[in-house]
């Protein structure tokens, strides 16, 4: 049985941050904990956000690093303490919003984090008194705005999802006018992470047709726009259609992922200097092509309705197409052609295999994969 649940309050609109201090009412919070980073507040990104604050107090944590940690989810929970925050506001990418997950369990949850994140079983240890959280993004790719699941790096170096409808935010404010001047590369990459999320949860096997049907739409928003976004960051028809699928392909992903996201979480956990948005991309032909002989796959013809909704003009079951044309946009982007030009080596096959094959991503993709399996995928994203 497949359980559907939506249940954020979005806005989507250019200005939307202006409703930033009505939801802080709304949700009952009197002093939020703003969390961003560095780089946000460099670019006068966050100041939209503060500005639409008011006088309403608040405490602002920018140490979230590119890949959270449960070493700052530490810090930002002492911020949080020492200020006596009841709420959260997340201002930036997938990492500061993910970040603010982390706080809204540690703040209010005792024990180590690890001991919530999903494989461990903690799902149902996180409660109702998880801290409410608002989140504003400022880049169009993880969708965490309305999704119910965190990444972080705890402790011992693993990267873990932590999932529960309790961390779904109170309200997403989209804005697309956040993202205007954001790099062409972190445009690329990040919508690369929208498209693969809108690719794998409509591959997922769980029969859910409200989400095939997001996913789908999210796809096609993301193909035809990501290029012009990325070449003209001004675009805001484009910018405002990259937002959108970034949203859908979360809504869309309650179905679950695959081994695209099995392979980046272990190998983001491995090193996390690389972005997961770029590992995405670049593990996605693999996948693609692994994935197309699963039977769910060929019975419904789902390579076939990703080929439409993706304009390509006639595809086989092999997946060959679809893979081709991902591999195609990538190098369109500037993406890297490869893991060997990100600087991966095989010497981390073995660890980024072991974590794919425990990761929560693993068992939702639509034709299991083994050890050997993932190897292949590895030395195939080369």
């Amino acid at each position: 049985m497949a359980r559907m649940l939506y249940v954020t309050q979005i806005d989507l609109d250019f200005g939307a941050v202006r409703l930033l201090r009505g939801e802080c009412e709304r949700t009952g919070m009197r002093r939020p904990l703003v969390v961003t980073d560095v780089g946000v507040r460099a670019a006068g990104v966050l100041q939209p956000a503060l500005d639409a604050l008011g006088d309403l107090p608040h405490a602002v944590y920018d140490g979230t690093p590119s890949n959270p940690t449960e070493a700052a989810v530490r810090d930002a929970v002492r911020v949080w303490r020492e200020h006596g925050c009841d709420g959260l506001v997340a201002v930036g990418g997938g990492s500061s919003i993910d970040l603010a997950k982390g706080v809204a369990i540690a703040a209010t949850h005792e024990g180590p984090l690890a001991h919530y994140a999903t494989i461990e079983g903690g799902s149902a240890r996180i409660s109702e008194r998880v801290a409410p959280l608002i989140a504003v993004p400022t880049t169009a790719g993880t969708g965490s705005e309305v999704a119910r699941g965190a990444i972080v790096i705890v402790d011992d170096g693993r990267k873990l999802g932590f999932h529960s409808w309790h961390l779904v935010p109170k309200a997403a404010l989209l804005d697309p006018e956040l993202t205007l001047a954001l790099p062409p590369k972190l445009t690329a990459a990040t919508g690369m992470d929208a498209i693969a999320h809108c690719i794998e949860t409509f591959l997922a096997p769980a029969p859910i047709p409200p989400a095939d049907g997001i996913a789908l739409d999210g796809l096609a928003r993301g193909w035809a726009h990501i290029e012009r976004a990325t070449r003209d960051g001004g675009d805001r028809e484009a910018r405002w259609n990259m937002m959108s699928a970034s949203m859908q392909g979360a809504l869309a992903f309650q179905k679950g992922l695959g081994c695209v996201h099995s392979l980046s979480h272990a190998l983001g956990g491995a090193d996390p200097r690389l972005h997961h948005g770029s590992l995405n991309a670049v593990f996605l032909p693999a996948v693609l092509r692994f994935n197309a002989e699963a039977e769910s796959v060929r019975r419904e013809k789902r390579v076939q309705r990703l080929a439409q909704a993706m304009g390509l003009p006639g595809c086989g079951d092999d997946g060959a197409e679809v893979a081709d044309a991902v591999r195609a946009l990538n190098a369109r982007l500037g993406l890297p052609s490869g893991l060997a030009e990100m600087g991966v080596t095989r010497a981390l096959f073995d660890k980024v295999v072991a974590g794919a094959l425990a990761d929560h991503c693993h068992k939702t993709n639509p034709r299991l994969a083994s050890a050997e399996d993932y190897l292949a995928m590895l030395e195939a994203s080369m």
